[in-house]
């Protein structure tokens, strides 16, 4: 019965990822409850209840206390059993409006789960999951209040619709980070008005995510003669790919697109042969890095070079021409794919100003080195040799 006050954890399995883990107000062991009733931690959980673990009157609640003790006083005065008859319906009323409250929350279960990116200034999108594990009665006007730690912002999200028994819900609450960092959402409390609104049942969570916000989009301008001389025109490479050559014709396997088939070859030959093109292949840059704090002395500098890292290593990857990135002192990321973008978003998103330097190590590459320097008092430059390829 304790478990009706405390927050548990329910299927937590050690190899279940975090937010896949349902929490409620009601134990693993609802059948056997029993065996873990104590009347002595009930009492004092009545009386000394965990922090945001509440039951307070609402505004309605509190004019039925002052009516209860005013027909309670003339009941007293007066000897009228009428006025005692009434007395004892409002009391049960007001009992019964707590009992139902325990019973709406027990056997509710919900777990929160942050779908990412998150990034500063976009929309991010955080998800209250429900379901109803009770056998008879469905759940209703249950509250969940969710926080943004980094950001600042917090919302309460209402469950409007009746969630029957054995149904799911989700709650969705999307909302701006406003900051780069480690953010954490939390689910603050879970309460409900059920079922008259003289009572506010609170019941406290410990239920949070942790995410990483990565830096805001910034456009800036790439190319030029700077980019003209490291030959960012396409150049045909004699290899498998999906060029403009004809390299050759190989046999049809499963998965491949039905408008590389080349069909007058497949009826000659009474085989499905497919195109095979020469790739195009261009000059790739490598980026590097440097934290370190004398060279970016001013706080909102240093972030504006975060989202200007972030948005040209995303650009250069979209065109094909990123092969790593690198901060300094540390080793190399070689990008072959988007979850290495979102790597290097991810460092980015937790990046701070060094006092120290890193040891500055020529990084392992085949691109053409692209560095970032400051611009003026709030600018920033990336480098291409001693010219400057790109600023914002």
């Amino acid at each position: 019965m304790n478990a009706a006050f405390t927050e548990t954890r329910i299927q937590a399995e050690a190899d279940e990822p975090e937010d896949q883990l349902w929490y409620g107000a009601g134990g693993p062991r609802r059948r056997q409850w029993w065996r873990h009733f104590s009347w002595r931690e009930l009492l004092w959980g009545l009386l000394l209840p965990k922090q945001r673990q509440r039951i307070l009157p609402t505004l309605p609640g509190l004019v039925l206390l002052v009516l209860i003790l005013a027909i309670g006083l003339a009941a007293y005065n007066t000897g009228n059993n009428i006025l005692f008859i009434t007395l004892a319906l409002l009391l049960a009323s007001l009992v019964l409006s707590g009992v139902l409250a325990l019973c709406n929350l027990a056997g509710t279960e919900w777990r929160l789960r942050a779908e990412p990116p998150f990034r500063v200034g976009q929309e991010a999108l955080v998800v209250v999951e429900l379901r109803n594990r009770k056998r008879v009665l469905p759940t209703y006007a249950l509250w969940f209040d969710v926080e943004a730690r980094l950001s600042g912002a917090q919302t309460r999200l209402l469950l409007s619709r009746r969630l029957e028994v054995g149904g799911t819900d989700r709650l969705e609450w999307s909302y701006r980070p406003v900051r780069r960092g480690a953010e954490r959402i939390e689910l603050a409390g879970v309460g409900s008005l059920f079922p008259f609104g003289f009572l506010r049942k609170t019941l406290g969570t410990a239920v949070e995510r942790e995410v990483k916000v990565w830096p805001a989009r910034v456009s800036s301008h790439f190319g030029g003669a700077v980019a003209a001389r490291f030959q960012l025109e396409s150049e045909e490479v004699a290899r498998p790919g999906w060029g403009s050559d004809l390299l050759g014709l190989r046999r049809y396997r499963s998965g491949d697109s039905h408008r590389h088939i080349h069909w007058k070859a497949s009826a000659r030959l009474r085989q499905l042969l497919v195109r095979q093109n020469a790739t195009e292949g261009a000059q790739t840059f490598a980026l590097w890095l440097d934290p370190v704090a004398t060279l970016w002395p001013r706080p909102e500098q240093f972030e504006l070079l975060c989202s200007f890292a972030g948005s040209l290593a995303e650009d250069l990857f979209r065109l094909g021409r990123l092969d790593s990135v690198t901060v300094a002192g540390e080793p190399p990321l070689l990008v072959r794919r988007i979850r290495d973008v979102e790597t290097w978003l991810d460092r980015l998103a937790l990046l701070q100003p060094e006092t120290v330097a890193r040891r500055r190590t020529n990084p392992r590459r085949r691109g053409a080195l692209l560095t970032f320097e400051p611009d003026g008092e709030r600018g920033i430059c990336a480098r291409l040799g001693n010219e400057i390829a790109a600023r914002v």
